[in-house]
């Protein structure tokens, strides 16, 4: 039996760190306290020189008061707004204040949040003020991301050349280009490790590109602020230090005009941001990445304008305790303010759907957990009778959830797709990092369908829901829902068919549903 009792060293720490907690409870008062989070206690009561910590303030934006008759346009403009002037109002007395003792700081509008590092003594003074709602941790985490299972060195090599992907085929985009539709006057945009954007399949449908000169302001934006062996600090062009974003963009929107068709929309445009540093996420770097996206900004920061945001959002990530996101409800308010910007915002289920007997409830992180994105299981390329599920897509149901998730499914095993080693490198990956690019493409080309689309995720989501094609996933159950049941936790809807959808919104177009189509 192992001994319960404490050596003297043991003991000599213990009245150390009740010292150092009864010292900083000291400091604190109960209310205050209450709005610190443990981990960032944790760190006041080791008394770290500079603990980075987001501090949340009390006052929020209400997407409510909007105008709903407006332009989505002129909705987007009020907005960002709305937000600016929030964060003004109550983050100015603490700026001037963090300023005055030239403490590090980053301010966020989005969320009304500023980023710091500061020592206990200045968390302490900053959770005694009534204006600061809570002070979270934002460590950093190296996401899950999917390893490449063969590459393509040469775009001319035929034995790997498919001239449409299976993904891309599966859900029936050709038959929607056929129609004349590829996405025409479509942004779509991604958050992920960054992008190789002058890529064969890539740099003509980059926004920054016009065929001669590359401009990357309003098309580009860094969130990682310190360099790594790949990609210098606020990278000035786009740099992708994985390999994982070139993948998934190709995704969305990749053609190199030499067989490979990679993606669902190449007649769209593609802009991104880089959210995390070989993997590596936090946060703040994910909050930066959605503000940007809502009203981009020239390469200095500088002069944001929400007329450049993107119509589509794919988001091949997830943020889990280890990464800050205890509650799960860190990033919420970013969603949901990206959301009600009108953007369509496609989430990863995630690729936990083996981890735990069954695989149910295993949609475990953000931003799959949250009722404003729209969440994607994976399908595999091979649809069986006894399964057509990739065994790793994560599974619900997702406690508190207003919906079934995930919300439908898409081609996510053994995609094959642009990779950043060269400009004509290819790699195929497995997981719902890869289906849900093929998402956002299909939202893409809805959008270009019927152009009144645009601003009404809520509407390109039910559109994609109503016409999923249910295919078979066994026997499985979760959440007590049959697997003959849809919405269900483990398909959602089922796996998407764009051309279905384009015919819903085209007959919606040609009834007349145009009244948004003017900004």
């Amino acid at each position: 039996m192992k001994s319960q009792q404490l050596s003297g060293g043991k003991i000599l720490l213990a009245i150390t760190m009740f010292m150092l907690a009864s010292h900083v409870h000291a400091a604190l008062s109960p209310l205050a306290q209450a709005k610190v989070h443990p981990r960032v206690l944790q760190a006041m009561l080791r008394h770290d020189a500079a603990i980075e910590t987001l501090v949340q303030f009390t006052a929020t934006a209400n997407a409510a008061l909007l105008d709903p008759n407006q332009s989505y346009l002129a909705r987007r403009r009020a907005w960002v707004a709305m937000l600016q002037s929030t964060a003004q109002e109550n983050q100015a007395s603490l700026r001037a204040w963090l300023d005055s003792r030239h403490i590090e700081y980053r301010a966020f509008w989005i969320t009304n949040t500023i980023w710091l590092r500061a020592d206990a003594t200045t968390l302490e003074a900053l959770a005694d003020r009534a204006d600061v709602a809570a002070l979270n941790p934002n460590p950093e985490f190296a996401n899950r991301l999917p390893q490449q299972q063969q590459t393509v060195v040469s775009s001319e090599s035929p034995d790997f050349v498919e001239t449409v992907e299976w993904g891309v085929g599966k859900i029936n985009a050709p038959s929607v280009w056929a129609a004349g539709i590829t996405g025409q006057s479509v942004v779509i945009a991604g958050e992920d490790t960054g992008y190789r954007w002058d890529h064969n399949a890539l740099k003509a449908k980059y926004r920054g590109w016009d065929g001669t000169t590359a401009n990357h302001n309003y098309n580009w934006h860094d969130a990682i602020h310190v360099v790594n062996a790949s990609c210098a600090a606020d990278s000035p062009a786009p740099c992708d230090d994985n390999g994982h974003g070139t993948h998934t963009v190709g995704t969305m929107i990749g053609d190199d005009g030499a067989g490979n068709q990679t993606g669902v929309a190449p007649g769209a445009r593609w802009i991104g941001c880089r959210n995390m540093d070989a993997g590596v996420g936090t946060p703040a770097r994910y909050i930066e990445c959605m503000q940007w996206m809502i009203a981009p900004t020239d390469s200095n920061g500088q002069n944001p304008q929400p007329d450049l945001a993107p119509d589509v959002i794919s988001n091949s990530w997830g943020c889990d305790a280890s990464e800050g996101c205890n509650t799960g409800q860190e990033l919420v308010g970013a969603v949901n303010n990206v959301v009600a910007a009108g953007i369509f915002f496609a989430a990863a289920a995630g690729n936990d759907g083996s981890a735990s007997s069954g695989g149910c409830a295993t949609i475990f992180d953000a931003p799959a957990i949250y009722d404003s994105a729209f969440v994607v299981a994976s399908s595999i390329q091979t649809e069986t009778s006894a399964n057509a599920i990739s065994g790793f897509s994560s599974r619900g149901p997702v406690a508190g959830a207003a919906r079934v998730l995930p919300d439908a499914a898409a081609p996510g095993s053994s995609v094959r797709s642009s990779y950043s080693t060269s400009v004509s490198t290819y790699a195929t990956l497995s997981g719902t990092s890869m289906a849900t690019p093929h998402v956002a493409g299909a939202a893409a080309l809805l959008i270009a369908t019927n152009p009144a689309l645009k601003g009404h995720p809520d509407q390109v989501a039910n559109l994609l829901r109503s016409t999923a094609v249910h295919i078979n996933a066994g026997t499985q159950s979760c959440g007590g829902i049959a697997a003959t049941t849809f919405p269900n936790p483990v398909q959602g809807s089922g796996r998407i068919d764009v051309y279905a959808a384009f015919k819903v919104a085209e007959k919606i177009f040609n009834d007349g549903f145009g009244s948004d189509v003017n900004n």
